[in-house]
């Protein structure tokens, strides 16, 4: 993520957001001396009998073990209070992405965090087949899980400034099973064939580094040889975190364009 304050919010607001019920450092996993937390933005006043979707923010990385927790960054705690203030359940969780080694640790975190929730549904106002997952920079990668898996519970995806394809990263020569490992990592190298029927919605950064948008035009084209249909948003002055850092009409037509997509496809 770019060097900003990560107090800061997303530069898009609606009605509500400063009213949401929230459920603080929940423990979605514990691995050894490990607590892994989530925070959850509800709706506010929902009937005990409620059940609504959920929004799952994924952060980015690698990320030093060290510093603030990313589910208490301004950007995951706003994203959580908008899903809130439209309906849903937002739900801002840390996970073990720290070096690139991690990816496959990381992958089992979040799916851990979305089996909690769903498991937990009834206590957290949870419909457990309505789920929709956003990924944000370096969790692009964990993407495809979904596209692997396609558990029928989660009804889109959504990325934002993500990176889609790592295969372009590993050196020439490389042994083979870096390659394989690669292209499990790849979501630009399963959407051809696994993700038909799933609604998708990414978002591209025209100022973002080379390595992100190189990885996302390489999905672009693979879903189009494939003719798989993408909602696509491009912010040509955009820069990586454009959410925050871009307090412009274009980066809130994005965002609100993205929870469009989001509401249609949680009904």
């Amino acid at each position: 993520m770019a060097e900003i304050d990560l107090s800061k919010p997303i530069v898009y607001r609606v009605e509500g957001m400063n009213h949401t019920a929230t459920r603080r450092n929940e423990v979605y996993r514990v691995d050894g001396d490990e607590k892994l937390l989530m925070d959850l933005q509800l709706p506010p006043d929902l009937p005990s009998g409620a059940r609504v979707p959920a929004i799952f923010f994924v952060h980015g990385g690698p990320l030093p073990r060290e510093g603030v927790p990313p589910k208490q960054w301004g950007i995951f705690q706003s994203y959580s209070a908008l899903a809130a203030a439209s309906g849903f359940v937002g739900v801002a969780f840390n996970h073990r992405l720290h070096a690139p080694e991690d990816y496959p640790r990381s992958q089992s975190d979040i799916a851990a965090a979305v089996e909690y929730v769903r498991s937990h549904a009834d206590r957290l106002n949870v419909d457990p087949s309505r789920i929709a997952l956003w990924y944000f920079s370096g969790a692009g990668p964990q993407l495809s899980w979904v596209l692997r898996e396609r558990p029928t519970f989660v009804r889109c995806v959504l990325a934002f400034y993500a990176l889609l394809d790592v295969r372009a990263l590993v050196p020439p020569g490389a042994p083979p099973v870096l390659l394989e490992q690669a292209a499990a990592y790849s979501p630009a190298a399963l959407v051809g064939t696994r993700a038909k029927g799933l609604p998708l919605f990414v978002a591209r950064a025209g100022q973002d580094s080379p390595m992100v948008n190189q990885s996302i035009d390489a999905f672009m084209r693979e879903a189009a040889a494939a003719d798989v249909q993408i909602d696509f948003a491009d912010h040509p002055e955009g820069r990586h975190t454009f959410d925050v850092l871009d307090d412009v009409e274009r980066s809130r037509e994005i965002i609100a364009r993205a929870m469009a997509f989001v509401t249609a496809h949680l009904p």
